[in-house]
């Protein structure tokens, strides 16, 4: 017979021991759950308002020195998969120092989990902590900016604070810094996987037109994969190959890729380069990273932002054709319309807060935008500016171009 007397109810996760601490750099300390991988780690404490795809967030080597407040609270619910990675080189991590969770994370409940977030963390060192009011922690950096600080995970629950918070107020921050040798190739590679498909995953491209390299700051596969679908023969290429070498090639295209960081820092050996590609007259096409280091290249300046934009639900205005894309967003340095040459010309706005999201110059096949149009937000709305690198390539082979689609 089963007992009149009710049971208990179980502990909240709230009152399990704290085994993880963020600790910031003018000393506040936030206690949690850990996950993941043990130890601490370093960085620039930003926020994220996406709802879906932690795992390509997670991944996206643009993240390298940054620990990630996600503030949809059920991170980890639908697991974590093979093929949702977007590091480009699979040999090494996406640089990302840690990541901070509202809500403890559930057995995934979805048809392609294949691994539980926490194990997935820690097999790739990344720090977690969890229980942690992230509302309150993306009002504090929306009014005080983005902090450094410490997160850290330790099983027994022992922390030397004042070790963590020393360690926390010594790190320079990523104004100055230049993270891209952290996550670039270390060697050239061809690329030919295209874009997923429902139901079937991923295709070849086997009969390319054209050929485009790619300069490596930081790529993201699903880029790779749209310049694959596009009918692109794609060759990655690490962030310091020199201008010769990728015109040795003889590319039809040349893609800046994404990527971590201050750009004056990686500029300083990248913008002299990109300069020559400029002068090569080749079409060129830049996003994240490599917008900011064309708008330098063009003699623009760039300036690091209050609290970045980090997010897959930005509108931006495209004002070629007068219409807003829903596009997914990662960067926290932007370029400084004030500061752009005459010769060019600014194409895109973010209307969340008027700065700048793209350029192009001025009777030349090279523009770029801030934003990440493979991520697929809208989920479409932004895949016509692979479509029109296509068609600047297009046109200097006296093919006739293809339409844009994917706007709304």
């Amino acid at each position: 017979m089963p007992s009149d007397t009710p049971k208990p109810w179980p502990k909240p996760w709230t009152e399990a021991p704290h085994t993880g601490r963020l600790v910031l750099a003018d000393g506040t300390v936030i206690t949690g759950q850990g996950l993941g991988a043990t130890g601490s780690a370093v960085g620039e404490v930003c926020f994220n308002t996406a709802i879906t795809g932690y795992q390509e967030i997670l991944t996206d080597p643009s993240y390298a020195g940054q620990i990630i407040t996600f503030t949809f609270p059920h991170i980890g619910n639908v697991g974590t998969n093979q093929e949702d990675s977007e590091t480009s080189n699979l040999a090494m991590r996406s640089g990302v120092r840690g990541c901070v969770l509202r809500a403890g994370v559930t057995e995934p409940s979805n048809y392609r989990a294949a691994e539980r977030l926490d194990k997935w963390l820690k097999a790739r060192g990344i720090i977690a902590i969890t229980g942690v009011d992230t509302r309150a922690l993306t009002a504090r950096i929306r009014e005080k900016g983005m902090p450094n600080g410490v997160i850290a995970h330790e099983p027994s629950g022992a922390f030397d604070l004042e070790k963590l918070k020393a360690q926390a107020k010594a790190w320079p921050g990523l104004d100055g810094m230049d993270l891209v040798p952290d996550v670039t190739s270390g060697q050239s590679y061809g690329w030919d996987e295209t874009r997923w498909i429902w139901g079937k995953g991923y295709g070849r491209q086997e009969k390319p037109e054209l050929h485009v390299v790619a300069v490596d700051y930081g790529l993201k596969r699903n880029i790779l994969r749209c310049l694959a679908t596009a009918g692109c023969k794609v060759t990655v290429v690490p962030a310091k190959t020199s201008a010769e070498e990728i015109l040795e090639r003889k590319p039809d295209g040349v893609f800046l890729s994404n990527g971590p960081g201050d750009p004056a820092a990686t500029g300083v050996y990248a913008v002299p380069e990109i300069r020559k590609l400029i002068a090569s007259g080749l079409p060129v096409f830049g996003i994240c990273l490599g917008h900011q280091m064309l708008g330098l290249a063009l003699g623009a300046k760039t300036r690091k932002m209050h609290q970045g934009h980090h997010g897959a639900n930005h509108p931006v205005k495209d004002f070629t054709t007068g219409k807003v894309e829903i596009t997914s967003m990662n960067h926290g340095f932007a370029v400084d319309r004030e500061t752009l040459p005459a010769d060019a010309e600014e194409t895109h706005v973010s209307l969340f807060d008027g700065s700048n999201c793209g350029l192009r110059i001025k009777g030349k096949p090279v523009f770029s935008v801030q934003y990440h149009p493979e991520a697929s937000p809208g989920p479409e709305d932004s895949h016509y500016l692979f479509t029109r690198f296509v068609n600047m390539m297009r046109k200097t082979k006296g093919r006739p171009p293809l339409p844009e689609r994917g706007r709304r």
